[in-house]
């Protein structure tokens, strides 16, 4: 392969995708994080906790528990100061503090001296970092250039996502369109990565988008006809009444729904192409007919499994809800009618939808992209000729 066709297919998608993060990240949104003035942000150790004036209730704890913190970092490392945790009464939401526990918390302070300290919660950050690096070390040592492409479009995703997505849904944007917009082009970023930009990614691409518009359109169906209001997702009602009550939730949650699948979508188009490339590699003689019959053989293995895989990530939310149902000998036709089971389960099918669609969709671009243009007839007819006419020019 020559230089600049290697740097084509390798480096001229990175670099695109980098230049592309580069230009969304500068640009400026009017939801830029507040970093209010004369505050700021700390890891602390707990030196001693007060728990005098928490009241429990059963499993439930009210009041307010006084800690001696040290601060370990920023504006006014090793200062020792006292702060007050809040607790409401929510196991959910409230923390409890333990002596030698590190958390985060945010400063309030004037002309240097501390005013308050708000105990936000434990302090993760330092476990994130590790864990990242540890999922970055191992995908580079196993996939090699090709994973470092996967944590670019993995970042690229991020980016996207939160300077994109978010911004245009609370704008009040069309959350339809700007979901098809961005899994969109997440589609070709993602799989122009991996392939670079050749017959394989064009398949793959066109696979995944087809599948990702056939369950919007399931999604935009099948939602309107179950009757699922958007405030069925969790913190609808606290963004609605945080002054965005413009928006339109239940389309909002459409988009939610095609956009949770595209990427098991793209896992199933990408496994239907890589297989049928190497399928191909080794027989270039396969026709195109032929190329699409064995992309159908892999698509009905490979999405046996996917469409549980869809199963098992939207219900495993939903365990502590299931194990309440059963607990209390809720009827199984009154479980299933539930708007929130009736959610997962329109979630579930429509999702599984999309993967059983792509499975054949991808296997017919695969095929007429990667196929020779020739049948296998023809081409051994042709080989017999040829050596027909070689013993025939030997005699």
């Amino acid at each position: 392969m020559k230089i600049s066709e290697k740097f084509k297919k390798d480096w001229l998608p990175v670099l695109g995708i980098i230049f592309l993060m580069a230009v969304v990240l500068i640009m400026p949104t009017k939801y830029d994080q507040i970093i209010y003035e004369n505050t700021t942000q700390a890891a602390a150790r707990v030196m001693a906790v007060d728990e005098s004036n928490i009241t429990t209730s059963g499993l439930i704890k009210f009041g307010e528990q006084i800690c001696e913190i040290k601060i370990l970092d920023g504006k006014f490392k090793g200062q020792v100061t006292t702060g007050i945790n809040h607790l409401s009464g929510s196991m959910r939401t409230d923390k409890m503090f333990n002596v030698g526990d590190k958390i985060f918390v945010v400063i309030d302070y004037t002309e240097g001296n501390i005013r308050f300290v708000n105990l936000i919660d434990h302090y993760r950050l330092d476990l994130e970092v590790i864990l990242a690096a540890a999922f970055m070390i191992i995908i580079i040592a196993f996939a090699g250039p090709v994973g470092a492409r996967s944590l670019l479009a993995f970042a690229c995703s991020i980016v996207l996502i939160w300077k994109i997505l978010v911004p245009a849904f609370l704008s009040g944007y069309n959350p339809i369109a700007v979901g098809i917009f961005i899994t969109i082009l997440l589609t070709v970023v993602i799989i122009g990565l991996i392939y670079g930009f050749d017959k394989r990614s064009l398949a793959a691409i066109s696979g995944s988008v087809t599948g990702i518009l056939l369950t919007c359109l399931m999604a935009l169906i099948f939602t309107r006809l179950f009757k699922i209001h958007g405030a069925v997702m969790e913190s609808s009602e606290s963004l609605l009444y945080s002054g965005y009550a413009h928006l339109d939730l239940t389309e909002i949650f459409i988009a939610s729904i095609f956009i949770a699948s595209s990427g098991a979508i793209m896992d199933v188009a990408v496994d239907i192409t890589a297989a049928i490339g190497e399928l191909v590699e080794k027989r270039p003689d396969l026709s195109k007919f032929e190329t699409i019959k064995s992309g159908m053989s892999i698509g009905r293995s490979v999405i046996g499994t996917m469409t549980t895989t869809l199963l098992l990530a939207y219900s495993g939310g939903y365990i502590a809800l299931l194990m309440v149902f059963m607990a209390q000998g809720t009827p199984i036709l009154n479980i299933l009618n539930l708007k929130y089971v009736s959610t997962e389960i329109l979630q579930t099918l429509i999702g599984s939808f999309g993967l059983v669609a792509v499975a054949p969709l991808t296997a017919i671009t695969s095929g007429l992209l990667l196929g020779a243009s020739h049948s296998h007839g023809s081409l051994k007819n042709e080989e017999f000729k040829e050596s027909v006419a070689e013993s025939r020019s030997t005699v």
